[in-house]
């Protein structure tokens, strides 16, 4: 009955949806499913076109782009376009919207502004269509299958008319990732439970799912996919082994770019018939495949409003080439790992460089603290916050002193504070380390 449903969901109602809202999700999610069997070379031409193309628009038609010279030779050279940040869109926005296109056709998206800064950008039907079927193609990779019951998890606060209408031919429970009531935990899984369902959401939500799932209501989903914050370690190994799932994590960000995710790999794909991706330094010189440095991306789906060479505040690690694994499903370049945002990046006098990653490694393990958070204020110091639970102990707290000493190389004084609540980001998000050098 599933397969009946969610062949008549994706060839009758998502194509009469398109015909009437100009909306082409279906014909671009079949077109990702042909792209992603696609050689190495034959997605590295389809790159260079797109990028190609799309340089060249810019610079005939979009405002904040004129002027640039293009290269005299067939391909135009990327590296001589300005790098924008989240200030520079927000403050040239009218030039780099797109003013060919009809300003009252265009969709407003919008970031988390987890970073500090909400960034506001403009697409149309078809390029937000793009996205979207990428989403879909993702969640495919992790086993889902359309038509199928849906439990996700997000930061919409109230649906809209599209959406609600979605979530109903999807067949969708929508619990929003804000805050979580024991009810409403309870309620969504107790739902779920026995439907053969499929999982998504925010790595921190389907995280505290699956811990509340442990203590009250027994729940097993078909697959399961995260996005918009890290998936750490102990997150991973706990959906994991309590939904009986391979979550699989995805990359993207909230101004539309499907960047990369994971499928058969503990590494991600990244798309790069979507994306022109650069991991560069600080001074905006190209780093080595395998060693961190800011993320810097080109949306190549982009016109009503192009992001050209766009820093999006992330931090990440391509894997070298010499180390693709022989046996991959596809052919798309591989991402290492996504370290983070550039402030969650802990600094000593030596210059040392502590990742959240640093720390979940240590924190992990121990059960007792049920979540905490790292701020850093001055170079010699950090702020450790702790939410417990009654089995911690004094022990407790001097293994984990030790262990952030050692980490730390004793250049940092640490300060422990037991605290009943650790607020989210504005966006909602929870922030694990936070640095205000």
């Amino acid at each position: 009955m599933q397969k009946i449903y969610g062949f008549l969901l994706e060839n009758i109602v998502l194509r009469i949806y398109g015909l009437f809202y100009s909306d082409s999700i279906t014909t671009q999610l079949n077109d990702l499913r042909k792209i992603a069997k696609l050689s190495e070379i034959e997605l590295s031409v389809i790159q260079s076109e797109k990028l190609n193309k799309l340089l060249k628009y810019s610079v005939e038609n979009i405002d904040f782009y004129k002027g640039h010279k293009l290269s005299d030779n067939e391909n135009i050279d990327i590296k001589s376009f300005p790098i924008l940040d989240k200030i520079i869109i927000r403050d040239y926005k009218k030039q780099l919207i797109n003013s060919k296109i009809p300003f009252s056709s265009l969709i407003k998206h919008c970031s988390s502004g987890s970073s500090g800064i909400q960034s506001e950008i403009y697409c149309t039907k078809n390029e937000q269509s793009a996205a979207r079927a990428t989403q879909l193609l993702w969640w495919e990779w992790a086993g889902y299958k359309i038509g199928q019951p849906v439990l996700q998890t997000g930061m919409a606060g109230k649906r809209t008319f599209f959406k609600s209408s979605k979530d109903f031919f999807f067949r969708t429970k929508y619990l929003n990732a804000y805050n979580h009531s024991e009810k409403d935990l309870y309620k969504v899984l107790k739902r779920a439970k026995n439907k053969n369902a499929f999982l998504g959401g925010y790595a921190s939500s389907i995280y505290v799912l699956s811990l509340f799932s442990k203590k009250n209501i027994k729940v097993q989903f078909t697959g399961a996919v995260s996005w918009g914050d890290k998936l750490f370690t102990h997150y991973k190994n706990s959906v994991n082994n309590i939904f009986n799932v391979n979550v699989k994590e995805t990359y993207g960000t909230g101004e539309l770019i499907m960047l990369a995710a994971q499928y058969d790999l503990d590494y991600m794909y990244i798309m790069s018939n979507n994306v022109f991706l650069e991991i560069l330094d600080d001074d905006g010189n190209e780093v080595q495949d395998g060693e961190m440095g800011n993320v810097v991306v080109t949306n190549l789906n982009a016109y009503a409003m192009p992001l050209i060479r766009y820093k999006v505040g992330d931090l990440a690690i391509k894997l070298p080439k010499n180390l693709y694994p022989e046996e991959r499903k596809f052919n798309f370049p591989i991402l290492k790992k996504v370290i983070g945002r550039d402030t969650d990046i802990i600094k000593t006098k030596s210059r040392k460089k502590l990742t959240v990653h640093s720390f979940t490694g240590i924190f992990e393990y121990y059960n007792e603290i049920t979540q905490f958070c790292i701020t850093q204020n001055t170079l010699d110091s950090i702020l450790i916050k702790m939410i417990i639970s009654d089995d911690f102990t004094d022990d407790i707290l001097n293994s984990i002193k030790i262990k952030l000493e050692t980490l730390c190389n004793h250049e940092l004084k640490l300060k422990f504070e037991i605290v009943d609540n650790i607020p989210p980001t504005p966006s909602g998000k929870p922030q694990i380390v936070i640095s205000n050098l």
